[in-house]
């Protein structure tokens, strides 16, 4: 990754340039996400602001170039029953296609595995892949992800089934 790419947490007041990311994601490559564009595209910008809002348990990074654009992001959250609480989840992952093999992902994904790392009583972050995208799976794999599982039938994308591979990170 080069220097002119700076890498923080999301605030509220990136909601617009964090849903246009998104939906531009949602629309370009439906199978790799289980949200849909349909399902998004009609969120307000106060939704999605209170989606980035500071809080200990939820996070969304962002790869930003010199110019303050929004070239990718990550999301993290924490399970919220007592007995899942060790538990994180990364979702959401997204660069921009000519932003693409600069490592904007790989660091990207460390910024919320640090993040994860630092919350009290998070022991494990847990991600679904879908099992036709090697690229991600390599990334995840080469951090020290673990596939655990495959689900097969995970998500109907237009009439196709999705398998999605199940990967964790323990430490």
């Amino acid at each position: 990754m080069d220097d002119t790419v700076r890498i923080r947490r999301l605030t509220p007041a990136d909601a617009a340039a964090f849903q246009a990311l998104r939906l531009a994601g949602l629309q370009r490559e439906p199978s790799a996400f289980g949200s849909s564009f349909e399902e998004e595209c009609n969120e307000t910008l106060d939704a999605v602001a209170q989606r980035l809002a500071p809080s200990p348990d939820n996070a969304v990074f962002g790869a930003f170039d010199a110019a303050g654009a929004l070239l990718g992001v990550v999301g993290l959250g924490r399970e919220r029953m007592l007995k899942l609480r060790h538990k994180g989840i990364l979702w959401g992952m997204v660069v921009t296609p000519e932003a693409r093999r600069r490592g904007l992902g790989r660091a990207l994904m460390q910024a919320a595995i640090t993040a994860a790392r630092e919350v009290p009583g998070l022991l494990q972050l847990n991600l679904c892949v879908n099992a036709q995208n090697t690229a991600a799976l390599q990334l995840y794999q080469s951090l020290g992800f673990v596939a655990f599982g495959r689900e097969p039938a995970a998500m109907l994308v237009d009439g196709v089934l999705h398998e999605e591979v199940l990967m964790a990170l323990r430490w």
